[in-house]
């Protein structure tokens, strides 16, 4: 009888998969249980893409813009969080704080994941980095 190698790594991984779909269908019940459908929503009226909003800061500095994106990074810090998004032509980062969107917005956006795909409406700014953003002022799951 052969025996098999055991990829330890492997295993983790597969281990990890498997909590983050056992955590990410909880959410997914969480969601319908509230009368949530993280699916129903089908049309997004989005007046830039990430690229336009970059390529045009000045004449958009100050101005609302709503964008459809998938969120791949986000860093909650507080009250207050960061959010790079990307869609169809590049990345950008949004910034949500509590204050601006109500402890119920906030609230939902931090139980968001990565990839979830979002519309996010907001007034585009420049970070003290230099790294033109958006300040939003509402975010809405589109779908899981």
């Amino acid at each position: 009888m052969e025996e098999k190698a055991v990829n330890v790594a492997e295993v983790a991984q597969e281990e990890d998969i498997g909590e983050i779909k056992r955590i990410r269908m909880e959410k997914l019940k969480s969601l319908s249980d509230k009368g949530v459908d993280p699916f129903k929503i089908v049309k997004y009226d989005k007046t830039h893409l990430s690229k336009d909003v970059i390529e045009n800061f000045d004449a958009l500095e100050g101005k609302t813009v709503s964008i459809a994106v998938r969120m791949i990074s986000r860093r909650i810090m507080g009250k207050a969080a960061f959010a790079h998004i990307l869609d169809g032509e590049g990345t950008i980062q949004f910034y949500i704080k509590r204050d601006d969107v109500g402890e119920e917005e906030y609230a939902e956006f931090k139980t968001l994941d990565i990839g979830d795909i979002l519309g996010v409406k907001g007034l585009v700014f420049r970070t003290k980095t230099g790294e033109v953003s958006l300040h939003a002022t509402g975010v809405t799951l589109l779908a899981k």
